[in-house]
């Protein structure tokens, strides 16, 4: 696996991580609040790599992404960071996948970029609001915790941080993955956090544009984004498709690996078929 730095929005120095086939369809993968490109590690290092160009990046303010104070309320600076990672790489039509917050990323580019650029797109317990629009959509369990991530204080943070990776899972983590997951959100601080969650916005108008293909994968038992988010998606999307877990929480991708690697070949499909019907028609 090789890393470089790519220059995003506003200068920002933005880490990316790359593993697979070079001359493989390329998925970009976009994680959540307060998470790095390591939650990735199960499809990173998974047989994708064989057919797949596989990249990952840290968002802004994550992992070894640079971290300003103040530089997270600007939409076309989050689709800015999107699309260097695309053109300096050279991504053909990548897949673009979107976790959680994640999920209001794929909006911001697709408002400034549109789906000129790109493949397909699935969100993975994703969101399309923030501020007070998605309050509906959210567990309790995690607005409740709203403070304490926020919070400057050392003690309440990492207290905080701890419950906030418990309700990822359905399933008790291991004390493996437990503290796996702990290590890399203990880095972010929590002003970046603030300032994720200082934004209010609706996407309702970028929804009703998308015509690539689309996946809403959601976990049955996810307690931060509920499945009426998905649901909610698929209505903004009709040609979007549902796909629900079973027995899973907010992290798919990790509870159940298999599932979810496979099902990036959804996408992909719909992808070519959606070609190959452009031609026809021609």
């Amino acid at each position: 696996m090789k890393s470089q730095t790519v220059t995003g929005g506003g200068g920002i120095k933005l880490h990316v991580v790359e593993t697979g086939n070079p001359k493989g369809k390329p998925i970009l993968f976009l994680h959540g609040l307060s998470q790095c490109t390591h939650c990735w590690k199960k499809q990173m290092e998974s047989d994708l790599a064989d057919d797949f160009r596989l990249v990952a990046m840290d968002i802004r303010g994550h992992g070894l992404s640079e971290k300003p104070k103040d530089a997270y309320g600007d939409t076309k600076l989050w689709a800015d960071d999107v699309q260097a990672v695309i053109t300096e790489l050279g991504l053909d039509q990548p897949i673009l996948i979107g976790w959680s917050y994640g999920g209001e990323i794929l909006c911001d580019y697709l408002r400034h970029y549109g789906e000129e650029h790109i493949g397909g797109l699935n969100f993975v317990g994703g969101v399309s609001k923030l501020g007070e629009p998605v309050f509906p959509f959210l567990g309790q369990d995690f607005i409740a915790l709203a403070e304490g991530l926020f919070s400057d204080n050392a003690e309440e943070s990492a207290a905080t941080l701890q419950k906030f990776i418990r309700l990822w899972f359905h399933k008790e983590p291991t004390m493996e993955d437990f503290y796996f997951f702990l290590g890399y959100n203990t880095i972010v601080p929590p002003y970046v956090r603030v300032g994720l969650f200082s934004r209010s916005i609706e996407n309702d108008d970028i929804l009703a544009t998308i015509r690539k293909p689309v996946l809403l994968t959601q976990g049955e038992h996810d307690s931060l984004v509920l499945m009426e988010m998905a649901e909610y998606h698929k209505s903004k999307i009709p040609h979007a498709q549902i796909s629900r877990y079973p027995e899973v929480g907010h992290a798919p991708f990790w509870e159940s690996p298999e599932r979810f690697n496979s099902e990036l070949l959804f996408i992909i499909f719909y992808f070519y078929l959606n070609i190959f019907i452009f031609f026809i028609k021609i």
